[in-house]
């Protein structure tokens, strides 16, 4: 890492005021994020690479205004990767990062979460993954959340289909099912749900597919719905504009299966 009195250079990426205060509570400063996203950046990148991104930038720091960035625009560093989607061309072109260049231009814009689509920009047609999304109502506890994700991974294993488990920087967890990309969203989309709702019929006090927070209580919600084009879920490994800077790890024991045949 190289540096003068107002930059600091980081896997070759230049970063402006490297001191600014991100995370005023832990003292988290933008030189220290860097830092961290360059020593995960050979576990992430094969998570991350290629993939649209929707960006949560804070640019003054957690507690100040925030705001999601998905599309090209002024202001983007040169170790971003630009991508139009066929489909939907009039929003612009979308932000990818290619390696741990991109990484580190994403903390040099101040970005404090990272979120992903299901699929990669050469073929943004055929989703790659299924995400379920494991939200707890209120009175539900971790061992609740993780009772559900081991009911949901026991299904998925009994159909042949390895999936791998990541926290989400919050509450819940999610379940993740790597898929070869055969698949239109829709298909994709349907046998989340088919998924979903066999779960939640064979045990209805303890899980639901359903959005309502009044019938949430005490209950896990089976999130499907992140399973559209467009819709994302949280970076595995990307930090979160909350308290205590927490991050996305996948969870020990729920480590990616290899990828399927494409």
């Amino acid at each position: 890492m190289a540096e003068d009195s107002g930059t600091a250079v980081i896997a070759g990426v230049r970063l402006t005021h490297p001191d600014k205060v991100l995370y005023p509570e832990q003292g988290t400063t933008k030189r220290a994020l860097a830092d961290y996203y360059a020593a995960v950046a050979s576990s992430m990148l094969p998570h991350v690479r290629r993939r649209p991104i929707t960006l949560l930038r804070c640019p003054a720091g957690r507690r100040r205004k925030c705001f999601y960035q998905r599309h090209a625009g002024s202001g983007v560093p040169p170790p971003l990767s630009e991508a139009d989607i066929p489909g939907f061309e009039t929003s612009g072109a979308y932000l990818y990062v290619a390696g741990i260049e991109g990484l580190i231009a994403l903390v040099q814009m101040g970005v404090l979460e990272i979120h992903l689509w299901n699929a990669k920009v050469d073929r943004p047609d055929r989703p790659d993954r299924i995400v379920f999304d494991l939200d707890p109502g209120e009175g539900a506890g971790f061992a609740d959340i993780a009772a559900a994700a081991r009911t949901l991974r026991d299904v998925l294993d009994g159909m042949g289909l390895a999936s791998f488990l990541k926290t989400t920087g919050g509450k819940g967890l999610h379940v993740v099912l790597p898929i070869a990309r055969r698949h239109a969203w829709a298909e994709a989309k349907a046998f989340a749900r088919g998924v979903a709702e066999a779960i939640a019929a064979d045990a209805p006090t303890r899980y639901l597919v359903r959005q309502s927070k009044a019938e949430r209580r005490g209950r896990i919600f089976i999130d499907y719905l992140r399973n559209d084009p467009t819709a994302t879920a949280v970076a595995p490994y990307s930090t979160r504009a909350r308290p205590g800077a927490p991050a996305a790890p996948p969870r020990p024991g729920g480590a990616p299966p290899p990828r399927p045949a494409q």
